[in-house]
């Protein structure tokens, strides 16, 4: 098990709302009331940090007005597939000490599994793929190369681990056991049809989106919401459709550059080793910074303004 992450900074004091959680990207924040001083139960404040986590660490070395794109380019995606699914946003409207990254969301009951759609093989399916010649129980064909597109999306689900333990994957029937067959299978259509929305989009954007991770949550009727964030470079494989080329790890605009970085000889870290990494040199900020933006740029049309 990996040894704890440098302890993330301490998250904003804002007025009028009560921190509840603070994670690896995201800090949680209750609306007060006024004429009583008690947190609202049925809204959060979600704002969206600078930290970037890599192979389970918060990493030492925030990324400049990552919250923000993240948070934009989510809205952005929201509206997008509003027809598919709801959505938890309630507002906008929030203190200016968080304008451009944070939005009023519903509180939700969320489910307790993390849901991932795949449309190429890579990373960690690709690892599961050469030893079981399956992702998560889904059998997939043989002679499948890094980078190779999947005859069709596939629904490959995970456990929710703790910050600094790793996810796990789970076959689909462990999806049924724990949400049941109904939800489970909402969770799965929901998923794949984002992506496949989320790729439909991105296609006339230049960008292939190979995979991404969605969290789903249950409203008070029961109804299943889309929450937290969505087909962002932190949940998300980007790759720039000009250099796709199956054989090989891919370009990515995503976090993957991070990771590259991080495994290299350059950052002097041993992966195993149990130690958090080393900080990210100006350089390596500066590109994914960069790479994010890219990100949103091509795929929003719109020109990002840093807060």
């Amino acid at each position: 098990m990996p040894s704890a992450s440098p302890p993330p900074p301490t998250p904003l004091h804002l007025p009028g709302y009560a921190l509840t959680y603070s994670g690896k990207v995201r800090d949680l924040y209750a609306p007060v009331d006024p004429a009583t001083g008690a947190a609202r139960d049925d809204q959060i404040l979600l704002v969206a940090s600078d930290r970037l986590s890599a192979f389970d660490f918060i990493l030492e070395t925030p990324i400049p007005d990552k919250g923000a794109v993240l948070t934009q380019l989510s809205l952005w995606w929201f509206e997008q597939l509003a027809d598919l699914v709801p959505n938890h946003v309630v507002s906008t409207d929030v203190p200016a000490a968080v304008a451009g990254r944070a939005i009023l969301v519903r509180r939700l009951e969320m489910l307790p599994v993390e849901c991932v759609a795949r449309a190429y093989l890579t990373g960690g399916g690709l690892r599961e793929y050469h030893a079981s010649g399956a992702v998560s129980g889904v059998a997939l064909p043989e002679g499948l190369r890094d980078g190779d597109r999947l005859p069709e999306p596939i629904f490959t689900a995970s456990t929710k681990a703790p910050v600094g333990e790793h996810d796990e994957p789970i076959p689909y029937a462990a999806v049924v056991d724990s949400l049941g067959a109904d939800l489970a299978a909402r969770a799965r259509d929901l998923t794949v049809g984002i992506l496949k929305r989320g790729n439909e989009i991105a296609a006339d954007r230049g960008i292939l989106i190979a995979d991404t991770k969605v969290e789903f949550g249950l409203d008070g009727a029961g109804e299943m919401v889309l929450a937290d964030e969505v087909l962002t470079p932190d949940s998300s494989r980007f790759w720039p459709a000009d250099q796709w080329e199956p054989g090989h790890p891919q370009p990515s605009f995503d976090k993957e550059y991070v990771r590259e970085w991080l495994t290299s000889p350059a950052s002097g870290w041993d992966k195993s080793s149990g130690q958090a990494p080393p900080p990210l040199p100006e350089e390596v900020v500066e590109r994914t910074r960069a790479k994010y933006v890219e990100a949103y740029e091509r795929l929003t049309g719109r020109t990002f303004v840093g807060i």
